[in-house]
């Protein structure tokens, strides 16, 4: 915890965007339905409510942080589980435990799953195969073979692909945005639609950013930002890109920064303590971050205006870059998954008496 800050002192200095002590009685944590697999538990580092979604006897994974698999109003999740032999997606009712399969698929690349904005179709890759799924009667549409990777508007009306080292729409394959990709490159669509982010590997440990524009006929990607950098996920506002770097100093110190693609102007906005992956609430306001730290391997929220931070619980997992961090659409919870106390299992914090609610897309 940075500045050893405490959760009163943090509630008395905490910004517009949070919710001040002073003023809001702290709300009691609804009821957590016990059907399923969800066991509450006490954290025993900070001594939050923890409640664990998913048994870890088998491997459970939340997709990519910047896709939308999360409802806050219908109270679903999205995640691949390996429970039925292989990895399958499946649906989580958030307020009974019940869990639904989607579909049967051969080689489910979990990171893809990816819900449309009406949360009536569900995105996937099936080993290279681009799959649609129906959530309301479970009906498959192939989209497109031999794809190693896609992003997509929140409408789901724009889906860029990368195939056979080529970035290009799914709707005029043949008109290349980009190429000399790698398989393993997971594109990102600006939330605005005006453009798509890529990366090239550079060497072990050193990547590249780029950013095309689709504005612009022809436009050629332009160079982001370069060196010990990762974790790249849109603004919510879809103003800049925001990624962490590591900067060696007495120790590499991992900070949070942003750049704008208009600019290429990168600017350092907090240090951290080690974040290893993070995610940022619906405005911004607030971080929620992985750290790497062996000696304190914990789920922190960064204040953005006062740039402190506050431990929520530990996650001990194996491998801190996989936990994936991320706020619900409308802040009022956290999400995490972490292999501790077995298999990779799901997770969720209720923080709704800490950061103040945004807007949900669902």
């Amino acid at each position: 915890m940075v500045d050893g800050i405490t959760r009163r002192a943090l509630l008395a200095v905490l910004p517009g965007g949070l919710a001040a002590a002073s003023t809001v009685q702290p709300k009691k944590p609804l009821p957590v339905a016990q059907p399923g697999e969800f066991v509450r538990f006490i954290d025993p580092a900070t001594e939050t409510t923890v409640v664990r979604l998913t048994s870890p006897v088998s491997t459970s994974l939340l997709p990519a942080p910047g896709n939308r698999f999360i409802s806050s109003k219908r109270r679903f999740l999205i995640f691949a589980s390996d429970r039925t032999g292989k990895a399958t997606p499946f649906q989580l009712d958030l307020r009974t435990g019940r869990l639904r399969q989607l579909a049967q698929t051969e080689n489910l690349l979990p990171h893809s799953l990816c819900m449309d904005e009406t949360q009536r179709f569900l995105y996937l890759l099936d080993r290279t195969t681009l799959t649609e799924l129906s959530l309301a009667n479970l009906k498959i549409r192939t989209l497109g073979e031999e794809i190693s990777a896609f992003s997509s508007v929140k409408s789901g009306s724009e889906i860029v692909i990368v195939k056979q080292g080529r970035l290009a729409r799914l709707s005029d394959p043949s008109t290349v945005l980009a190429d000399g990709l790698a398989s393993s490159v997971i594109p990102l669509i600006r939330p605005n639609g005006t453009g798509c982010f890529f990366s090239r590997e550079v060497s072990v440990g050193d990547r590249e950013f780029w950013y095309v524009s689709f504005n612009i006929a022809g436009s050629k990607p332009i160079l982001l930002a370069k060196g010990s950098i990762s974790n790249p996920l849109w603004s919510p506002d879809s103003s800049s890109l925001l990624f962490l770097r590591n900067v060696q100093t007495n120790v590499v110190v991992s900070e949070l920064h942003e750049v704008l693609p208009e600019t290429s102007v990168e600017r350092r906005l907090a240090s951290t303590s080690q974040f290893a992956a993070f995610a940022p609430n619906g405005d911004a306001s607030v971080f929620v971050g992985a750290s790497r730290s062996k000696a304190q391997p914990n789920i922190v929220l960064l204040l953005r205006s006062v740039q402190r931070e506050l431990t929520l619980c530990e996650h001990r997992a194996s491998q801190p870059s996989g936990v994936s961090p991320v706020f619900s659409p409308d802040s009022r919870r956290v999400y995490f998954q972490s292999d501790h106390q077995g298999k990779s299992a799901l997770y969720s914090v209720n923080v709704e008496t800490l950061v103040e609610p945004t807007p949900a897309y669902a």
